[in-house]
């Protein structure tokens, strides 16, 4: 077999990726012809088909995966090589972290505290879904994901996951519902309007586990996806937000909302998500270190919003 052609195997990654022809030609800016001629000429080198057509789209064939597999493999360890020198090259070091876009402003500064100030690093920071962050972490255009969401392991996963924090959740409310709170947690929970985290996120889900084994019909109130728009709805009193305390500790210090219940069991955990990776940003090694010395003492830090 003749030495492989790196320019035909990033092609093929590329129409593995998009699925069509079309699709990748019209992703790397080169004409569709040209594309299936450069896939033809490296199955013609590797001795198999990669593809096989199903309709408009291209499939993957058993060895079009293991293809990809490799193909992977090597254009990572070309990023990571290309950012490691870049990072060497220069004077000032580089930490560029991903958080999940809903997650708690007060936490991220937390964790950047012992970067912050210094002369000789910059702080990248970027927001997103879960998904496309994980894709950020696996291109190595991230260092690290901050997540209360763990991603779905497998033996095949590369990822790496370390608890930040942990804090417990309550119920909070106004004044005027502490004469329901008296009656205990099951009535309360039965009969107030509830304002609840949406249905995809991790503390919804251990609620959701909780009621059910009580065997209660929730009031659903409202719902939303950050903590920020949790404490303004209890705040307007639409009903009794599932909160961690921490996030409404102004309202609570002033009176302006109370704290009705606890949660027995549930509780928000705080996630640093990485890869292993042959030259790890020494920057990491000093946030995550301090992380471990704060352990779940910085939960404080984890869902404090205060006027975000």
């Amino acid at each position: 077999m003749a030495t492989l052609n790196l320019h035909h195997l990033r092609l093929f990654r590329a129409v593995a990726r998009e699925g069509t022809l079309t699709a990748a030609a019209k992703a790397l800016h080169i004409s569709q012809s040209a594309v299936s001629t450069q896939i033809k000429a490296l199955e013609a080198d590797l001795g198999h088909d990669l593809f096989e057509r199903r309709g408009r789209n291209l499939v993957l064939t058993e060895a079009g995966r293991i293809a990809l597999d490799y193909a992977d493999q090597i254009f990572s360890a070309s990023e990571q090589l290309a950012a490691t020198f870049r990072a060497v090259g220069g004077q000032r070091k580089v930490l560029r972290i991903g958080a999940l876009a809903t997650l708690s402003r007060n936490f991220q500064m937390g964790f950047l505290e012992p970067l912050l100030g210094r002369d000789d690093v910059e702080v990248v920071l970027r927001s997103g879904t879960q998904a496309s962050l994980l894709r950020a972490l696996e291109a190595l255009r991230i260092d690290v994901l901050l997540t209360n969401q763990v991603p779905a392991r497998d033996a095949a996963s590369p990822y790496l996951v370390r608890r930040l924090a942990q804090q417990p959740v309550s119920l909070v409310g106004s004044r005027s519902r502490l004469a329901l709170a008296a009656q205990g947690l099951p009535v309360l929970l039965s009969r107030a309007p509830l304002i609840l985290p949406t249905p995809e996120t991790a503390l919804r889900a251990g609620f959701d586990a909780m009621i059910e084994t009580l065997g209660i019909v929730p009031r659903i109130a409202a719902e939303a996806d950050d903590m920020p728009m949790l404490r303004l709805l209890a705040r307007s009193d639409a009903g009794i937000a599932v909160i961690p305390p921490i996030v409404v500790r102004d309202e609570l210090a002033n009176g302006t909302l109370y704290e009705l219940a606890q949660l027995p069991g549930l509780s928000e955990e705080f996630h640093a998500v990485t890869i292993a990776r042959t030259f790890p940003n020494p920057l990491l090694r000093e946030v995550l270190g301090a992380s471990a010395g704060g352990g779940d003492a910085a939960a404080g830090l984890a869902a404090g919003e205060g006027g975000q």
